[in-house]
């Protein structure tokens, strides 16, 4: 565990986004099918009584902070994050390189239309970024393995997965080696922002790290799942007491 934090069982890197981008363009070059998760406090919190999930996390190639409440979390605990580093971010990132790098990506999930309206946002900001493919995420369990061999035979360098958490991460895992895709990675709500159709918090509320408030009060069918928060950090404190 060399450079990782555990929480709640949960093994996440103690990386910014530079580092977490370096190891990218590593798990790439190597072609080996690397996973990336970027963990916030709702599924950390899920995992400490789900050892499925908890198992599919600390598989993972690469696990970043990706909430404020990771952040926290860590740092009762006695580890110190340098920074968030969500997905949206980390994707948009790595897209920003891809154009460089002449590395081919695909979008995977959200509403139909959406995939596409993201990648088109995408290449536009970065032009050179090959798009090689974008499917909507709506389908039937039957049909994933069909899914998967249509992305992999397009020969994508990075796989972006926007099925929602943990979902899209058991559907890498399970489809991983269907795909052999170099690098592949959940996104959630990513292409729905990056398209325009969801705004994301200002910058001043991400500075603030109240982008989860921002959210609640945008869309308040989100309170259920805000729920486990208070759960999370009664759940820190005793891991902390313990320590």
């Amino acid at each position: 565990m060399d450079n990782k934090a555990e929480i709640l069982g949960c093994h996440i890197d103690i990386i910014d986004k530079h580092q977490a981008l370096e190891k990218i363009n590593e798990m790439i070059s190597a072609k080996k099918g690397g996973q990336v998760i970027t963990l916030n406090a709702e599924i950390a919190f899920q995992a400490q009584k789900d050892e499925k999930l908890r198992n599919l996390i600390n598989g993972a190639d690469l696990v970043t902070p990706d909430g404020i409440g990771v952040i926290w979390g860590g740092r009762q605990l006695g580890y110190d994050f340098p920074e968030r580093v969500t997905g949206i971010d980390l994707m948009v990132s790595l897209c920003q390189k891809a154009a460089a790098m002449g590395w081919k990506v695909f979008l995977f999930g959200a509403a139909p239309g959406v995939a596409e309206a993201a990648a088109q946002s995408l290449s536009k900001q970065f032009p050179g970024l090959a798009v090689v493919g974008c499917r909507h995420g709506y389908f039937k369990d039957d049909e994933s393995l069909e899914i998967a061999r249509e992305i992999g035979a397009l020969q994508p360098d990075v796989l972006f997965v926007a099925l929602g958490a943990p979902k899209q991460e058991y559907w890498i895992k399970e489809q991983r080696e269907v795909m052999k895709i170099p690098l592949c990675m959940g996104v959630g709500g990513s292409f729905d922002v990056i398209a325009g159709i969801k705004s994301r918090a200002p910058g001043w509320a991400i500075r603030l790290n109240l982008e989860w408030l921002y959210r609640l009060l945008a869309e308040p069918s989100r309170w259920k799942r805000q729920l486990a928060l208070p759960r999370y950090v009664l759940a820190i404190k005793k891991a902390k007491w313990r320590r």
